[in-house]
């Protein structure tokens, strides 16, 4: 459990710093924009041998990320439970390697973007459109998908040198 604090208050901060110094208005963004915290809740469930523990991490990691970035008072935390159990899917019933995990934090990220976009749409808060959402999923991949195998690759390590195994049901 302390790697998986570790892991998520590191994303957390450089989701911070980082939104600090890249841009995010619209048809501004960086090439490099972060969504680090939530393509964590997918990299870290093999550090839980718990399931029900996993999915209570994600909603309140979901409501940290919410008070120190958003300001959307428990919208994150649903949209991360949201994503814990996609994860949950993926874990389950595919192997996750090195490559597919890239495929992975890529469809994280899609997912992430879609929830967000559909939110909007249905609250009717700002005009959205397919162009802006693809334009925001491009312009997160590159970062993401290196900070992803990065972890990725850490969290490996871990699990092998301190022989924690997910047990499959």
């Amino acid at each position: 459990m302390l790697f998986v604090v570790i892991i998520s208050i590191v994303s957390l901060f450089l989701d911070l710093i980082l939104s600090n110094f890249l841009p995010y208005m619209v048809n501004d963004l960086s090439l490099f924009t972060t969504m680090f915290s939530t393509i964590t809740i997918f990299l870290v469930y093999k550090l839980f041998d718990d399931d029900k523990k996993y999915f209570i991490y994600s909603f309140i990691f979901g409501v940290i990320y919410d008070l120190f970035l958003t300001n959307l008072f428990l919208y994150d935390g649903i949209v991360f439970l949201f994503i814990a159990y996609i994860s949950y899917l993926i874990y389950k019933n595919f192997e996750v390697n090195s490559i597919r995990n890239v495929i992975y934090i890529v469809l994280i990220i899609i997912i992430y973007e879609l929830v967000f976009a559909l939110s909007i749409l249905l609250f009717n808060l700002v005009p959205i459109s397919i162009n802006k959402v693809f334009y925001k999923i491009t312009h997160s991949l590159i970062s993401n998908i290196i900070y992803g195998e990065f972890i990725y690759f850490i969290i490996k390590h871990i699990t092998k040198k301190y022989r924690i195994r997910k047990i499959n049901r």
